[in-house]
């Protein structure tokens, strides 16, 4: 259920994993993802017991549509109607809301800034890392009063740069955007390493408490990974700042 969950100053940060659902296979069982061919009440199930286990009302939490860009949603509350907008980060100055990434291989990021006020969640795939995402999001929250010295940056599962094989041309084309990001597989083959590169990106931005998660999805059979089995589920990555009494 959830994987990996810690606390500082009032900000929370959680990570699940793929058990504890109701999901069927393929995507068994705490599969969090609505785009990727699950049973629509599965899901809401799952999303549910998520947000049960965390201390979190489900209807609250704002979930994005993920299109592996650098575009960014300030946001005051859960979307209103159906349509969500195309989106790979969301921040948000009120305490209380949570902010969703899903992933399944990508590097989820998960920024605060408690004395401010202020959170981020981030999808960092491939694309998006070397488009900038890391940078928008933080670039987003500074403009609603957080500071990078501040800030406390947690990365979650995804595949990691000895297991993300890619051909030699994109590995010289992601390492020239952001060169903390080339790596080289376990077996000797040219590797894109993104959580490396999202945490110099960060570094670079001035966000010095940072933390990444250990887990490899490819490699964990306790994660989904679509590199590994492409047809699966997601996973999420949750953050949000305790609501202070006088919080409406």
């Amino acid at each position: 259920m959830i994987r990996e969950h810690n606390s500082v100053s009032g900000a929370h940060f959680a990570f699940t994993d793929r058990w504890g659902g109701v999901s069927a296979a393929p995507y068994e069982e705490l599969n969090l993802g609505g785009a990727v061919g699950d049973d629509p009440v599965a899901v809401r199930t799952n999303r549910e017991l998520a947000a049960g286990h965390l201390g979190l009302d489900p209807g609250r939490v704002v979930w994005m549509n993920q299109v592996h860009g650098r575009d960014v949603a300030v946001v005051e509350g859960p979307w209103a109607g159906a349509d969500i907008p195309a989106v790979d980060a969301v921040v948000t100055a009120r305490r209380g809301l949570p902010l969703a990434v899903l992933t399944a291989d990508c590097t989820p990021v998960l920024l605060a800034d408690p004395v401010a006020g202020v959170v981020g969640a981030a999808h960092a795939g491939r694309p998006g890392m070397a488009a900038g995402v890391v940078r928008a999001a933080v670039e987003a929250m500074i403009a609603l009063g957080a500071e990078p010295a501040r800030m406390t940056a947690r990365t979650g599962p995804a595949v990691c740069g000895r297991c993300y094989e890619v051909p030699e041309a994109m590995r010289a084309e992601v390492a020239a955007a952001v060169p903390a990001a080339w790596s080289e597989t376990s077996w000797g083959t040219p590797a894109i390493d993104v959580t490396a590169g999202v945490h110099a990106q960060l570094e670079a931005l001035g966000v010095r408490d940072r933390s990444a998660s250990p887990a490899c999805t490819l490699e964990s059979e306790d994660h989904y990974s679509y590199r590994r089995d492409r047809t699966t589920g997601r996973l999420a990555g949750y953050v949000w700042l305790d609501r202070e009494r006088d919080d409406a």
